[in-house]
């Protein structure tokens, strides 16, 4: 996370960027930049019920590493009711050097009007004592509730859901036999039987008893770089069905492995039908794991061309996502970096290979300065594309590389030819709000048709926007598999909109320690239907639909004809707020 840079580079790396003009967008879209001032978020934390919350770093003068790195958060819907609900990690204390201890868990239960109820002890965590970082959530055990996953600086945790009640199982799981320093997780079927398998990115061999003293005057103790630290390797525990895992971490080719991850993305890059994994690395080289298609992975990043920057640099890889952002159809990976280090774009070109775009994108400017940690693509708009929001906040007050400590959120909107422009300021408040961010998820948490943010900070709060953005049409869809694992976890859909094709996935991971819903949303511009929906399902079945009418939510059955309407009772109450009818928004 950081980075030495030298001062020529940095004035090269500005000169070398260049603008372009504006360019059309493909046939079929229906975006007009000019109309990005009509983006709007409404910072709703407060009304909401999420005010009480702090994260809290521990911090007690020691300036030990982990301090700088919280806090984790995001969506899962525990309780099963279609309404996505909240959880944040608070953080920790130290409690063998200080006698504290700290909330670990914050759940918020959605109360389908806006506001959130803390229900941490009643779903059984309030007991939970640890330093935590990340989460991920899936039905791993396919009994039809969510479970989740939380990373930690000792043990991992893993916690079962039995009708809205927690258990915590790592050990008997399989999945808490390490202790050391973990970041950023994910749940995907490496080997497509139905099982969600898991991924757990490790960071550096750090202990309060292995602490290095780190100045810069030689007396007063400062935050050290992770280039004082070994890394340690990420492991991979297989799903056996039966509700435990096995460690298959050598066995499916996660070793050898750099380590000091802080955030991975599950994508089908080469679109061969089986999930690969981008893991992004703290100032190592970035991976891609690539499926051989039985489970198993081949380490390409150096081959492939993400593994270091556009001037041959390994950077300080935090949060990543991927996804389509051009009518092409091959995906691209968004990748957060230090100040001084734009944020990473790479493009697949076929063949196994990426080039990088972060100049060529728009996006690698205005990113210079920002130290970026969550980050994600979806479609604020509903204009057919995806943009891309990025959470930025550096690790400490003292900085000497012309950023800042407190920064603003970056909000990218795609041109519909994957470049971006920076629409930030158009967008207002809360977006230019000065932060420490960390976690970057999205949801749909009024069930109006578009997605919310949540956001949170280091030694902070944490903080929801509401999507108040209206003037577009939207098809939103859940999936729930039978062959297949019951989330559709790494199920690929494609919809039709004449000549455009819009590419999704069902995933967890991206962005930074965070969550974001499963539920797929479509943006549609100004077409009040779908041509065509096709989903791939990782078992091998594919479903089609012809002629879906948007401004609904539907449910899709592996293997099913037709679909279930789902209501969304947000939807209408958006509409009246906006004076709209139904055929305007």
């Amino acid at each position: 996370m950081f980075n030495i840079k030298l001062f020529f580079l940095t004035l090269f790396a500005l000169a070398a960027l260049a603008c372009t003009g504006r360019k059309r967008p493909p046939s079929g879209t229906s975006q007009d930049l000019s109309g990005h001032s009509d983006i709007r978020f409404q910072d709703i934390t407060e009304a909401a019920g999420l005010g009480d919350f702090v994260h809290h770093t521990g911090a007690f003068g020691k300036k030990w590493m982990p301090e700088t790195f919280g806090s984790g958060g995001g969506f899962l819907d525990y309780n099963g009711d279609g309404w996505p609900d909240i959880l944040l990690v608070g953080g920790g204390s130290w409690p063998a050097y200080t006698g504290k201890h700290i909330r670990q868990l914050w759940l918020y239960r959605n109360n389908q009007d806006g506001t959130f109820t803390l229900q941490t002890d009643e779903a059984g965590l309030g007991e939970v004592s640890t330093y935590g970082f990340g989460i991920t959530a899936a039905d791993y055990d396919n009994d039809g509730d969510e479970d989740f996953f939380l990373t930690t600086v000792y043990e991992n945790r893993l916690f079962r859901n039995d009708g809205g009640v927690f258990t915590e199982v790592g050990k008997a799981a399989g999945v808490s036999n390490q202790s050391t320093w973990s970041t950023a997780a994910l749940f995907f079927d490496a080997d497509r039987d139905g099982w969600p398998d898991l991924y757990a990115g490790n960071y550096v061999a750090w202990s309060p008893e292995t602490d290095i003293f780190c100045s810069i005057d030689g007396v007063t103790k400062e935050y050290c770089t992770p280039l004082l630290y070994d890394g340690v390797p990420g492991r991979f525990y297989h799903n056996n069905g039966d509700g435990t895992f096995s460690d298959w971490t050598q066995r499916a080719g996660f070793l050898p492995a750099p380590g000091k991850t802080l955030g991975n993305a599950e994508t089908d890059y080469n679109r061969d039908g089986w999930p690969d994994l981008i893991v992004s690395s703290d100032t190592e080289r970035d991976l891609l794991y690539m499926n051989n298609g039985d489970g198993t992975f081949t380490e390409r990043g150096m081959l492939s061309g993400i593994a270091f920057d556009e001037y041959g640099r390994a950077a300080a890889g935090m949060g990543v996502d991927a996804g389509v952002v051009d009518s092409s159809g091959p995906p691209s990976i968004f990748i957060g970096n230090f100040s001084n280090e734009m944020i990473g774009v790479f493009r697949y070109l076929g063949n196994n290979l990426f080039n990088a775009r972060s100049s060529v994108s728009k996006i690698g400017r205005p990113s210079l300065l920002r130290l970026t940690f969550g980050l994600f693509l979806f479609d604020v708009d509903c204009d057919t594309d995806l943009d891309l929001f990025a959470a930025n906040g550096h690790i400490q007050p003292m900085i000497q590389d012309g950023s800042t400590y407190r920064q603003t959120a970056q909000l990218f909107l795609n041109r519909g030819n994957g470049t971006f422009e920076d629409a930030s300021s158009a967008a207002g408040r809360p977006i230019l709000d000065s932060l420490v961010a960390r976690a970057a998820a999205y949801a749909d948490i009024d069930r109006d048709g578009d997605q919310d943010i949540l956001l949170t900070e280091n030694g902070g709060p944490a903080h929801l926007w509401r999507n108040d953005t209206r003037g577009n049409h939207f098809l939103r869809v859940r999936l729930r598999g039978t062959a297949s694992n019951r989330d559709g976890l790494d199920a690929q859909l494609t919809a039709s909109l004449g000549n455009l094709q819009l590419y999704r996935r069902v995933r967890t991971g991206g962005s930074y320690l965070s969550n974001s819903e499963k539920t797929v949303t479509f943006g549609l511009g100004r077409h009040t239907s779908l041509d065509s929906l096709v989903v791939k399902w990782p078992s091998g079945q594919v479903d089609r639909l012809g002629d879906v009418a948007a401004d609904q939510q539907i449910l899709l059955m592996e293997g099913q004809p037709g679909y279930r309407r789902e209501a969304l009772p947000g939807l209408a109450a958006a509409r009246r707020a906006a004076n709209t009818s139904p055929g305007q928004r």
